[in-house]
């Protein structure tokens, strides 16, 4: 990654909205990995969050700039687990519709707690791909935004916060 395009992704980490949802969440240090390990090891409780992961700062950010630039009604997205949770309790808190698109051979406990957030659940495909495919498809057909979970600019902003909160909490 070049100096400048990093410098940009700094600024829309410092710009992301996720406090709304997220806590900032405490470093634990872990005697037993510290010391099988030689170094001091700490770990960032993403756990405490609401839906107990880190993926819903960066659907959060994503989707509260989507409704602040534009009118939209629903997010699509495909996932089998904490991103279609993060973007289900990320769209019921600003009062937008999600489907999201699963694999069949998604776990049973992560279908029911996508859909106990309100979100719409489709169950299509036996793999993460085939289920990402056709959530492309529903997002064109319907022209409605697609929130990828990982390769989107303010997602990757999103989850950029837990290391703007590290560099805070060891200075």
């Amino acid at each position: 990654m070049k100096f400048a395009k990093s410098k940009k992704y700094i600024k829309k980490v410092e710009e992301s909205n996720v406090y709304d949802v997220a806590i900032k969440t405490p470093l634990s240090s872990t005697s037993y990995l510290s010391k099988e390990s030689k170094n001091n090891v700490f770990l960032k409780r993403e756990d405490l969050q609401p839906i107990f992961s880190f993926k819903l700062r960066g659907a959060y950010n994503k989707i509260f700039l989507l409704k602040k630039e534009s009118s939209i009604e629903r997010v699509i997205t495909a996932s089998a687990g904490n991103h279609a949770q993060g973007v289900a309790y990320s769209a019921r808190r600003l009062k937008i519709k999600a489907t999201i698109v699963m694999p069949v051979t998604t776990p049973s406990i992560k279908v029911s707690a996508v859909k106990g957030l309100g979100s719409q659940v489709v169950l299509m495909g036996d793999t993460y791909d085939e289920a990402y495919e056709h959530a492309i498809k529903l997002s064109k057909k319907a022209k409605c935004a697609f929130v990828h979970p990982y390769d989107d600019p303010d997602v990757i902003a999103g989850q950029g916060t837990i290391g703007k909160e590290i560099l805070e909490q060891f200075n």
